[in-house]
């Protein structure tokens, strides 16, 4: 199966406007056998199946990262 490279997740940021974060594919696989994707620092990291149901992924401990509002694969 081929996954795209990228996604953006949109976040709920304020009541005014939402965040959107770019992850990219990894080599690594998460629990569910889907690809990890991940932003430039590392730190936002999501499984993200064929479906496009997202599984975020703590990066550090202590960390609790909600479910995005959504997310749109992007096209190179």
């Amino acid at each position: 199966m081929e996954y795209p490279e990228s996604y953006e997740l949109i976040f709920q940021a304020s009541a005014v406007e939402d965040d959107a974060v770019i992850v990219r594919r990894t080599d690594r696989s998460g629990a569910g056998g889907y690809p990890i994707y991940e932003d430039e620092t590392g730190i936002v990291r999501a499984e993200i199946s064929d479906r496009g149901e997202v599984r975020m992924v703590a990066s550090g401990g202590h960390q609790v990262i909600g479910a995005p509002l959504s997310v749109r694969p992007l096209t190179p």
